[in-house]
């Protein structure tokens, strides 16, 4: 007696459990980008990779301001981001969301700017009061995540506070609150486990709320 072939083409449960999650879109187009340069159209990879550019732009300035709180800084660490991207793109692996990706070059970029910016400044003269207004939000027609998180009277205190937090707290805390993204993401980004990133979040709320009953 023939035996039926349904039974046989039917895929078992161990198979559909280890069919890979659907990509994002820009893990999709990093894909393609990453495609197109090991097949040597490093033209069209570029006209490409434009596209992973408008999508993450938006995103990756409101990071980076977080962590600059200048302008002209902020925009600096985004495009060296981008750049430090596609110039290492074929490292990037596909298992991974782009987006964390992307998020752990850029993190780590506006670091570095800061701890440079910091040194340059022990050797030059303070700015004058006019001066510092030069840094100010970048424009935009909808109100930030940070915007409405700091909004009223407190702003200024609250920054303040932010920025007397340890690094790692510090790190953690914008990027969870003010830039919105879920401890899974920022795990991820910064190459911690969710645990730690979850006891770094309690510790910069916790101290944060001494400091502005100050």
């Amino acid at each position: 007696m023939a035996r039926t072939p349904s039974r046989l083409a039917r895929p078992s449960a161990g198979d559909r459990l280890a069919s890979p999650p659907a990509l994002s879109k820009d893990s999709q187009v990093a894909a393609e980008v990453k495609a197109l340069i090991v097949a040597g159209e490093r033209e069209a990879a570029r006209e490409r990779f434009a596209e992973l550019v408008g999508l993450q732009q938006r995103r990756a300035s409101r990071i980076a301001f977080a962590y600059l709180r200048d302008v002209h800084d902020a925009d600096e660490a985004v495009q060296d981001a981008f750049l430090k991207v596609f110039t290492h793109i074929t490292s990037y692996r596909e298992e991974l969301p782009f987006e964390v990706w992307f998020t752990r070059v850029l993190v780590n970029g506006c670091l570095d700017l800061r701890k440079a910016r910091s040194r340059r400044w022990r050797w030059s003269l303070p700015m004058a009061p006019d001066a510092e207004a030069v840094a100010c939000d970048p424009p935009s027609t909808d109100p930030s995540p940070e915007d409405r998180l700091l909004s009223g009277d407190r702003a200024q205190e609250i920054r303040a506070a932010v920025q007397q937090l340890p690094d790692r707290q510090r790190t953690v805390f914008t990027l969870c609150q003010m830039s919105e993204q879920s401890t899974t993401e920022v795990s991820q980004a910064l190459g911690l486990s969710e645990a730690t990133v979850r006891v770094h979040l309690f510790r910069a709320i916790r101290k944060l709320r001494c400091l502005l009953e100050r």
